[in-house]
């Protein structure tokens, strides 16, 4: 007997040794685990709520149930959809980073298309009258400068209005850590609204929650959400987008480095815009002879017309094949390419000069902080900039906890 129980003791151990603490960023997840769920793929749970209703969706290429759009799998089952809202990119992502987008019809189906990234930002009185219910259901990367959450508190804005329900069809976040300086919001911008970190550590089902429970919408108003949240997701899991979010995050390697290499917008090196793999390499022609990788940014339409060091070959890093899964594991952003990068440079005076290209943006508002600038040209150390980050960080990463749905 004792031998036939042996098998099961050590099948027993051996799960509880592969889901112990790991000393990284993250709990390690080598044991077998269910399929992840995301929301939109649980048609059978949100479908009543949308039978018999005028409905809006804040959709995207991303938005997908299964393989098909989501737009054409509930059309398919009877739901009436009255309005598409598209956030930046447009409801096909065919717009580059930045671009103004316009309303249009969607040949397909004959829906109005209300662009939420041209002439407005959130739905008008007209919009919101024109339906019933709105459902969210875009996929996120997780930071801070990344426009959905923006996109997000916009539609919650206009539904707490409206008196209209807000329903939530959650996504995986590949970035789920937390970490970066919390917003000094007397930098807010178009790519920093929140006092949270960098990296918020959360999906937009949770943001909502955020939203809501710190008030933040005018007034401290409140908006009816219903999340639909994935099943069998924890944050510390890898999850692949299984749609690229934007032209310009094409690849994963994009995806989970674009935490990091999205500060260098605020420097003279380019991250890749104007090739076909932005955001896994850094570069500028005034590096050459200090690194033997390059590469030339060109014009590409709908991915990005006019780069920086367009048509220049730019001498650098190349990423492209990075440990991203123990970049991923140690949960930090790296700031160790943005310290080295400005030693290797010769023109330092350049580095963080927004004034010499339209392309350049401001190093502060995409940090969070007019520290970090500071502090990167003093050649602070790594350990000292992190300390900095407190104790801001860690409150944060305490106020998050009343808002997540998942571990």
């Amino acid at each position: 007997m004792k031998l036939l129980l042996l098998p099961l003791f050590l099948s027993a151990l051996l799960f509880l040794r592969l889901g112990s603490e790991d000393k990284g960023g993250y709990p390690e997840t080598r044991a077998v685990r269910q399929p992840i769920t995301t929301g939109a793929d649980q048609v059978v749970k949100y479908l009543p709520l949308l039978k018999g209703k005028r409905v809006g969706m804040l959709v995207n290429q991303t938005s997908v149930i299964g393989r098909t759009l989501s737009v054409d799998s509930l059309r398919s089952l009877g739901v009436t959809i009255t309005r598409i809202f598209g956030p930046e990119h447009g409801f096909r992502a065919n717009a580059s980073n930045g671009a103004r987008v316009a309303d249009e019809t969607d040949p397909k189906t004959g829906i109005p298309i209300i662009s939420l990234y041209g002439r407005k930002r959130k739905p008008s009185p007209d919009d919101m009258a024109a339906i019933d219910i709105l459902v969210f259901d875009i996929a996120d990367v997780g930071c801070r400068f990344y426009t959905n959450i923006n996109t997000l508190y916009d539609v919650m804005e206009a539904c707490a209005e409206s008196g209209k329900e807000l329903v939530i069809l959650d996504r995986p976040n590949p970035n789920g850590y937390v970490d970066g300086p919390v917003l000094d919001m007397k930098l807010t911008s178009g790519i920093g609204k929140f006092p949270i970190p960098i990296t918020h550590g959360m999906t937009l089902g949770e943001f909502a929650r955020m939203i809501n429970g710190e008030g933040w919408l005018p007034g401290k108003a409140q908006c009816k959400i219903n999340i639909i949240p994935v099943q069998h997701y924890t944050h510390a899991m890898e999850y692949t987008l299984p749609v690229s979010p934007s032209p310009n995050l094409n690849t994963q390697q994009s995806v989970l480095l674009y935490p990091s290499l999205c500060l260098f917008e605020g420097t003279i090196l380019s991250q890749g815009r104007g090739t076909y793999m932005p955001f896994t390499v850094l570069g500028s022609p005034e590096l050459k002879g200090v690194f033997d990788f390059s590469f030339t940014p060109v014009s590409i339409p709908g991915k990005s017309e006019t780069p920086l060091h367009q048509n220049q070959v730019c001498y650098g890093l190349d990423l492209r094949n990075y440990d991203i899964s123990a970049y991923r594991k140690k949960g930090q952003i790296n700031i160790r390419w943005m310290m080295d990068l400005y030693k290797a440079y010769p023109n330092k005076e350049k580095f963080f000069d927004k004034s010499l290209s339209k392309q350049i943006g401001d190093i502060d508002k995409l940090v969070g902080t007019t520290k970090f600038k500071e502090q990167i040209m003093a050649g602070v150390s790594e350990e000292e900039i992190r300390k900095s980050w407190e104790p801001q960080l860690t409150d944060y990463k305490l106020r998050r906890k009343k808002y997540t749905l998942y571990p």
